[in-house]
């Protein structure tokens, strides 16, 4: 019994850092003034027919703090990679000089930074659910095996390890939202 236990408490910490992942892939897609070629993660473009990541269609680089430059591998994937960019709708214009697409971040305003503070608070309140969706979970499995034997103390040692666990990754969601909010405010 003690073996099912230390694999639930594992499966637990795996699938919570799954939802820290999760959050810190999202809170890189939002913005704070800053390029990052991680902006255009997400956007596909038609290659050949196949839905394609710009990223395997073209070079993606960051030319300065807030210039991103898109250099398709063909010439004749600017205009599709462009419309791409566009249809996305990820605020950025892009700039197609024949050769190579740049995408200029414009300053932000306080009230866009305030809605992009609302948007990872919300990608960070989706993973305080994801991770509390996780303890459930967990220890429903606790109580299945005590209903197969399991002592009740040893249960409730195990339900208290998942909520220190669970514990430890609110804490850590709250961290990542405070850098974040930090990162976006800052002028």
């Amino acid at each position: 019994m003690t073996e099912d236990l230390s694999l639930i408490l594992e499966d637990t910490q795996d699938s919570m850092k799954k939802a820290i992942n999760h959050l810190e892939a999202e809170l890189v897609r939002i913005r704070a003034g800053k390029a990052n070629p991680s902006m255009l993660e997400g956007i596909f473009v038609d290659y050949y027919g196949n839905p394609t990541a710009i990223s395997q269609a073209a070079n993606v680089s960051v030319m300065d703090a807030r210039t991103i430059s898109v250099q398709p591998w063909e010439k004749n994937m600017l205009q599709p990679i462009e419309r791409a960019i566009i249809a996305a709708n990820i605020g950025i214009n892009p700039q197609n000089d024949g050769n190579i697409i740049r995408l200029f971040l414009p300053p932000l305003t306080e009230e866009r930074r305030k809605e992009f503070v609302k948007r990872s608070n919300a990608e960070g309140e989706h993973a305080k659910i994801a991770v509390r969706g996780i303890r459930r979970e967990s220890i429903e499995h606790i109580k299945k095996l005590q209903k197969e034997g399991l002592s009740e103390d040893a249960a409730k040692d195990a339900e208290n390890d998942i909520q220190v666990i669970t514990d430890k990754f609110i804490t850590l969601v709250e961290k990542h939202l405070a850098v974040k909010e930090k990162e976006i405010m800052a002028v």
